[in-house]
């Protein structure tokens, strides 16, 4: 089983996408790791060998900005940004959508489930 920064790589799937489950790399960036490992992109990874394996890990190793240094990155980009005070600070301090989208109608996936309305009871006739 390969295991690389962490990650157990899933083993029936081609090299290729079966990097993409390491946090901080798509298949571009997955293609130029293979690419600098001359490793080829149709390959399985049961299919390696412990050599190239490692030769993966010790490129994405260099690279840097994956996994957890890449989630600390972005956690404190974020806090920073709260802590100034920016526009793109309060939108996340209240959990709202940070690039500009509608909130009159949809971002609920942002906003959470829809509160229910209170509904005032009919003032009782005299």
């Amino acid at each position: 089983m390969a295991r690389i920064a962490g990650v157990d790589l899933p083993r029936q799937k081609r090299v290729e996408i079966a990097l993409t489950y390491i946090y901080g790399i798509g298949q571009a960036r997955s293609r130029k790791i293979l690419g600098k490992a001359g490793i080829d992109v149709n390959v399985r990874v049961k299919d390696l060998s412990e050599e190239e394996v490692s030769r993966i890990a010790k490129i994405i190793e260099g690279e840097g900005g994956i996994e957890g240094d890449l989630r600390k990155d972005i956690a404190m980009n974020v806090k920073r940004l709260m802590e100034i005070g920016s526009y793109r600070g309060m939108r996340h301090r209240r959990n709202l959508p940070v690039r500009g989208q509608r909130t009159h109608t949809n971002a609920r996936t942002r906003k959470g489930p829809r509160r229910a309305m209170v509904r005032k009871a009919a003032a009782p006739k005299v």
